[in-house]
Formats: C-alpha cells, sequence, structure tokens
C-alpha cells in the first residue's frame, strides 16, 4: 500500500468519528431539551397547585379572633387554659407553616415535604 493510502483512511476514520460525536451531541440536546419542557410543565403544574391549596388553607383556616380578657386565666378551669394554649400554639404553627411556604414559593425553593402534608392534613 502506498503511503498516501493511510494517510486517506486516518482522514476518513477521524470525519467519521467526528460526525458520530455530532450525532451524539444532538441526541443528547435534543434529550435534554425534552426534560427541559417537562420540568417547566410539571412546575407550572405545582405552582398552581400550590396557589390553590394556599388560598384552601387560608379559607378553611380563619379563626375568629381571640377575646381574651386580662386576668381570666384566674377564674377559667384548667381544662379550658390548656384549651385555649394549644389553640394559640397551633395557630402559631400553622402562621408560620404559611410564612414559611411563601416564603420558598416567592423564592422558588422547594418545598418540604413536611409542609405539603400538614397543608393537605388543614385542607
Amino acid at each position: 500500500m502506498p503511503w498516501w493510502s493511510w494517510i486517506l483512511i486516518w482522514i476518513a476514520l477521524t470525519a467519521l468519528s467526528l460526525l458520530f460525536v455530532l450525532f451524539l451531541g444532538f441526541k443528547l440536546w435534543r434529550g435534554a431539551m425534552a426534560v427541559m419542557r417537562t420540568v417547566s410543565e410539571i412546575s407550572a403544574e405545582r405552582s398552581t397547585y400550590w396557589d390553590t391549596s394556599l388560598e384552601r388553607a387560608k379559607v378553611q383556616h380563619i379563626t375568629e379572633p381571640r377575646n381574651v380578657v386580662p386576668g381570666a386565666a384566674v377564674f377559667a378551669t384548667p381544662e379550658e387554659m390548656k384549651h385555649d394554649y394549644l389553640a394559640a400554639k397551633e395557630e402559631r404553627r400553622f402562621a408560620r407553616l404559611q410564612r414559611r411556604v411563601a416564603r420558598r414559593k416567592e423564592r422558588g425553593q422547594l418545598q418540604s415535604l413536611r409542609d405539603i402534608e400538614a397543608l393537605q392534613d388543614v385542607g
């Protein structure tokens, strides 16, 4: 075989290798774009879900204003005081949960599974 045939063989192999790499890159690009489309669709669905679930939670968890008279604890039974304490504690916990969910939603962060379950229990 003459020496120039080896040059032609190597040029052909290099060209075919380059074509193969370009083909793989194109397939990878199409796959990545498909994943990005799916992620954007799912994030749009989740954001509408969070909007509706927060609205439902706000509507369902409206409590009447607490009318606590100073000194009323002196004449209240321990059961009433415990109930008032636990109700206020639950209100504070739910208010923190709503603030945390709203803050994470505003920042575009992932929601905690604990928060999702807590909102579903309320809703």
